[in-house]
């Protein structure tokens, strides 16, 4: 069983970091415990180790992570050989092994070594320790066939050598070339080969890199406008109507600070999406004056204003040599690179090849992978009617880069345009809709009028309800056209989630004689009574499904076993095991009360429809999910100590709950996920990061799966 994975190559600029990152990605899915060693580091500490450090929460005491720098490595191989080079690092190697059920080996990096033979001494290193090998060849500004013997010659080269070849990697192809070259490379090599085009938003400087290699001054722009990747140069020495059709998309404009007009002209150009723009580059030391800056920031908000002395030639020859590079400081970077990594790499054949040993546990990030790999699985659409609010552009981006799923956002379109462009994201093919402007207004208000005539709605009403971007959405949903909503960032539960009770399932929720919420007149999903939610929380090492914590103030038992049958299906939907706990102040039959019997009843209920489900309750928290208590309480439970869904008893203890282990657990609340509609509408909090705005439209694209149809593309 392969307990470590080296990635290496055959010379510099092959962009392996695109390789670890993917495999990083692919063995934290699999295992909490992963370890990272590079044997050889030119400097401490690595930019990529700080990148894997922050992306995955790494603990791993940073001095385990290098063997040794590279001048004490060509030291120690010309006074005492290479056995005795080895050796050191094999030992520093299992220090790190020891502690950790699999270790990601960072090759060396074949750039100023003055190693000889560096081919050769990862290969003996990956034998000695033990590991398998995936090797990166570059292909960049390469012509194919060139690329395609170089890539057989690594395979011999490392198998021959002895080593355990997992797989090849083609890395940085011309994309008019990819398809060709993984069809000869598949019929030629014994391994898997993976072939990868070049992506220019990778090897691209972001404008933060630019203006700390050249020590620029920044005069205007913020951290997102910073983060922005500079696509292309262009400079700014022609008058303005020629430069304005000479920029493209992404571009930096580089002029003498003297032109205001560019400065201007740029901005504005920017200001209207006619191209989005990186920023500008200020040379000669110049900078316009007080009025021009102004007038700069308000066209466009966060866009950067560099400056710098030198003058605009050999500026160029600096901006010419620099190259993107993957670091903490490029997150977005990382999830173009992870995108394209899951986009070009079976990863589910790799991760077989791999053989990590899977973790009994179900951790945070273990769980969050899941979400994005099931969602990425079976693309569906999803519906953002929040198309102008800054995290859902965010996470937009994320969701794109990282092929997540497709999306629609809702609002004015030349407002989210603007907005896109003022943070730097591109968009792509997402689709834009203005409710307001819609075609699909009419036939919308129409069909809601028909929806809710039993109110008294008319047509010329509901025309004015469906320009709401939650009713439009909503709509969008039931008619097929997305497969799923997510909602909430800006607007209420209730604003989110009333048109999904009004339409999807068909009616509104009535009230009881007694003045109490119930839903029994609304139509839900065919196998639920009720509809409910439930939220996961996502603890240091495990995560637990509560319910219900965001809809129903006070189920009666009926409507609780419904809800705790609902949680157990969408808990085994995305991987947790449900061993359900039905909460209470009270364990066993040591109390008694209306409040206890309502419980005891209810998982009663649940043992006559569902014999299979593991269930217990009445029960405390504690004596559910504590094992030390469990075995005093309960000591014969199936479920008691080891519960992973949580059923409270009424909303009020539910959402008080949730949200004090939140804040005092430093958990992660992923929800409320809605359950037992027809199609998933999902809500988010006023205060979600985009991390939450992520993962809620993964889980929602997941439930969309469930549908038999898929939202045709627009």
């Amino acid at each position: 069983m392969t307990r470590s994975v080296y990635v290496t190559g055959i010379d510099r600029g092959d962009g392996r970091q695109v390789v670890e990152l993917g495999v990083m990605e692919l063995l934290t899915r699999q295992v909490d415990r992963v370890g990272v060693f590079r044997p050889l580091v030119h400097h401490s500490p690595d930019r990529l180790f700080e990148l894997l450090r922050a992306r995955y929460r790494l603990s791993q005491d940073p001095a385990t992570v290098y063997g040794m720098d590279y001048h004490e490595a060509s030291a120690l191989q010309a006074e005492r050989g290479t056995d005795e080079l080895v050796s050191t690092l094999v030992d520093r190697f299992h220090v790190v092994a020891r502690d950790y059920d699999v270790v990601l080996v960072l090759g060396t990096d074949f750039a100023d070594t003055q190693l000889p033979d560096e081919l050769s001494l990862n290969a003996r290193l990956a034998n000695e320790f033990g590991a398998s090998v995936i090797p990166v060849v570059g292909g960049r500004k390469q012509p194919a066939e060139a690329v395609l013997a170089e890539t057989r010659n690594a395979y011999r080269a490392y198998e021959g050598l002895g080593c355990d070849v997992l797989a090849m990697v083609t890395n940085r192809v011309a994309p008019e070339d990819r398809d060709e070259m993984a069809r000869q490379l598949d019929s030629r090599l014994p391994v898997p080969c993976y072939v990868v085009p070049d992506e220019p938003a990778l090897s691209a400087p972001t404008v933060w890199q630019i203006s700390q290699a050249l020590g620029a001054r920044v005069l205007l722009g913020d951290d997102s406008g910073l983060a922005r990747d500079a696509l292309d140069f262009v400079f700014g020495g022609a008058m303005l109507p020629k430069l304005l059709g000479a920029l493209t998309p992404g571009c930096l404009v580089v002029t003498p600070g003297d032109r205001a007009d560019v400065v201007v002209g740029s901005l504005a150009a920017h200001s209207a999406g006619t191209p989005p723009i990186a920023g500008l580059l200020l040379t000669l030391g110049e900078v316009p004056d007080d009025d021009v800056l102004t007038l700069a920031a308000r066209l466009a908000p966060g866009t950067p204003v560099l400056s710098v002395p030198g003058m605009s030639f050999p500026t160029a020859e600096q901006l010419f040599s620099l190259e993107g590079k993957l670091s903490a400081a490029t997150p977005r970077k990382a999830e173009t690179a992870l995108g394209l990594f899951e986009r070009y790499a079976d990863t589910t054949d790799l991760i077989r090849r791999v053989s990590a040993p899977s973790s009994d546990r179900l951790t945070p990030m273990m769980f969050e992978h899941k979400l994005l790999e099931q969602a990425r699985s079976d693309k569906r659409r999803v519906v953002l009617p929040e198309g102008t609010e800054e995290r859902v552009l965010h996470a937009a981006e994320v969701l794109l880069r990282r092929g997540v799923c497709d999306l629609t956002l809702l609002g004015p379109v030349d407002q989210i345009r603007k907005k896109a462009a003022d943070l730097g994201i591109d968009l792509g093919e997402t689709q834009l809709i203005d409710p307001a402007t819609s075609e699909l207004r009419d036939s919308f208000a129409e069909k809601y009028a028909a929806f809710r005539a039993h109110r008294g709605v008319t047509v010329e009403l509901a025309y004015d309800v469906v320009s709401d971007v939650n009713y439009f959405g909503t709509l969008m949903v039931q008619e097929g056209l997305a497969d799923g909503m997510v909602s909430g960032s800006v607007h209420s539960t209730a604003a989110t989630i009333r048109p999904a009770f009004e339409i999807i399932r068909t009616r509104g929720a009535a009230r009881s004689a007694s003045g109490r919420a119930v839903v029994g007149d609304g139509r839900a999903k065919p196998d639920a009574d009720i509809v409910s939610s439930v939220f996961f929380m996502c603890l240091a090492d495990k995560v637990l499904v509560y319910g219900d914590c965001a809809v129903n103030p006070d189920p009666d038992a009926e409507q609780l076993a419904d809800i705790a049958i609902q949680s157990a299906a969408t808990a085994e939907q995305f991987g947790v095991e449900p061993r359900i706990a039905m909460l209470s102040y009270s364990t066993g039959t040591s109390g008694s009360g209306a409040d206890v019997d309502k419980v005891r009843e209810a998982t009663e209920l649940v043992r006559a429809r569902r014999p299979d489900l593991k269930i217990e309750g009445p029960i405390q928290y504690d004596a559910a999910v504590e094992p030390t208590v469990a075995a005093t309480k309960l000591p014969e439970s199936d479920v008691a100590g080891q519960a992973t869904v949580l059923i409270f008893p009424d909303l009020n203890t539910g959402n008080n709950t949730y949200k004090a282990v939140q804040r005092s657990a430093g958990a992660i609340a992923v929800g409320p996920v809605l359950q037992g509609l027809n199609k998933p509408v999902n809500d988010l909090s006023r205060g979600a990061l985009v991390s939450d705005i992520v993962n809620t439209v993964a889980i929602t694209a997941i439930q969309a799966q469930n549908s038999a149809e898929k939202a045709p593309l627009k």
